[in-house]
């Protein structure tokens, strides 16, 4: 469905928060990427013994029982503390690290979008919430099996279930913020928060919301996560060089780097958003969604499936492939994947020499996984809005099926660049894939 198609209902930005290697806020998260600065380092979170791959990106420092924001008591919850944390610590522990990062997200965004004061005119039932989770609770599902075979059923915590369940970032977010509208969990792998985003976007076009509070969360830095991926051969072994290891379109790459993080973003149907006087960051224009069918986890030849996904993203936005200034790549740093992205990038955007960047963003982060699209996302976002194009750090020899595009790849240092629409990719196994396009208002 096109955003003009349903009563010219368009959907804009209002508001943005994240959690992520680069930072635990967005200033600090977004001056890191302009920077070129690397959030991967050696792993902290488990016992690295015997672990083939030792680094990450991972949150540092994090603690999600700070304050967020001047928020009262929700009506339906008079007897509850006021909202100034995402969690006290007596609830952190009902819930798995994932939720504890889509929870500071979603506050900082919702903080950030100024709804907390126009609530008496909104009814709950007109906002919802869509937050993508790729793997869930996999480190407290390894948790409670080791405390199961060691000390039997007795002592497995009766919040385990409630702790790794995908949909529980949104279930919590959703109470906490009363939000009685369409309530929803997007699994689709690495393109799990592009999806929530671009069905929260549908959802507010054709009037099922106003308000949709979505992106995406993970947290699956642990033994089973990593060492899972590694036995796949999919992560990069540089372990004596952290911040070089994620390197999109490089000769040298040789996996992706495994991150954390929490994205969320809250779209608002531009005239409610206008209505209210509230700031606009841009505007959703696009979503194309589409299947590989090909492999469970490698691309298809050309990246034919992540074409049909921009070419019906760019449809629905109803704008000219050259209007896109900047592409963000899924550029996960694998041997196949970006050779295939940037070929179907080319052949969607024929002029592409002429107008276009790309980077990969996860050089900085590392791929967040089910966070990935949502972070991606709000990168492309400021990207339009600043007129930065934040670069593809670690890219010393450009592969030279890459070269053989024409594209500015935007390597190791930011470009400034005055454009209009930005367009985002999130590839998943399975052959999943979905892009977004943004633009300013």
């Amino acid at each position: 469905m096109s955003a003009g198609t349903s009563n010219n209902r368009r959907v804009v930005v209002t508001g943005i928060g994240a959690v992520c290697p680069l930072g635990q806020n967005i200033g600090e998260i977004w001056n890191n990427a302009i920077e070129g600065k690397s959030g991967v380092d050696r792993i902290s979170l488990f016992d690295l013994t015997d672990c083939p791959v030792t680094i990450a990106g991972e949150v540092k420092n994090f603690d999600v029982t700070k304050p967020v924001g001047p928020f009262q008591p929700r009506p339906n919850q008079p007897d509850a503390a006021p909202l100034t944390q995402a969690a006290n610590a007596k609830e952190m522990r009902k819930m798995g690290r994932f939720i504890h990062l889509a929870l500071a997200a979603g506050m900082d965004a919702y903080a950030d979008s100024g709804l907390d004061a126009h609530r008496s005119k909104i009814h709950p039932e007109r906002m919802g919430c869509n937050i993508g989770v790729g793997m869930g609770g996999l480190p407290e599902i390894a948790d409670v099996y080791d405390s199961l075979i060691t000390k039997g059923y007795k002592r497995i915590t009766p919040f385990f279930i409630p702790q790794v369940i995908p949909n529980m970032a949104a279930g919590h977010l959703s109470m906490l913020l009363d939000l009685k509208g369409p309530n929803m969990c997007n699994v689709t792998a690495c393109s799990s928060s592009a999806h929530s985003i671009g069905e929260s976007f549908r959802m507010i076009t054709r009037g099922d919301a106003d308000i949709m509070v979505t992106g995406g969360a993970e947290a699956v830095i642990s033994k089973l996560g990593i060492g899972g991926f590694a036995v796949m051969r999919a992560l990069s072994t540089r372990n004596e060089e952290p911040t070089k290891a994620s390197r999109p379109f490089d000769t040298g790459r040789d996996g992706f780097v495994m991150g954390e993080g929490g994205a969320v973003l809250i779209l608002e149907e531009y005239e409610h958003a206008k209505k209210r006087g509230a700031k606009i960051y841009g505007e959703i224009k696009g979503y194309g969604l589409s299947a590989d069918a090909y492999h469970m986890t490698s691309p298809a030849p050309e990246g034919e499936g992540g074409g049909r996904a921009m070419a019906m993203a760019l449809r629905d936005a109803g704008i000219n492939p050259d209007e896109v200034g900047y592409v963000n790549a899924h550029g996960t740093s694998t041997p196949a994947g970006d050779v295939e992205e940037a070929r179907a990038i080319a052949r969607v955007f024929p002029n592409a020499p002429k107008h276009l960047h790309i980077s990969s963003t996860k050089s900085m982060t590392g791929h967040l996984l089910g966070a990935a699209g949502a972070i991606e996302t709000i990168f492309s976002l400021l990207a339009v809005k600043e007129g930065v194009i934040p670069p593809t750090i670690n890219l010393e020899n450009l592969d030279p099926g890459c070269t053989e595009t024409g594209i500015d790849f935007t390597a190791n240092r930011a470009a400034q660049k005055n454009f209009r629409y930005a367009l985002s990719n999130s590839f998943g196994f399975g052959g999943t894939n979905a892009s977004l396009i943004v633009g300013k208002i």
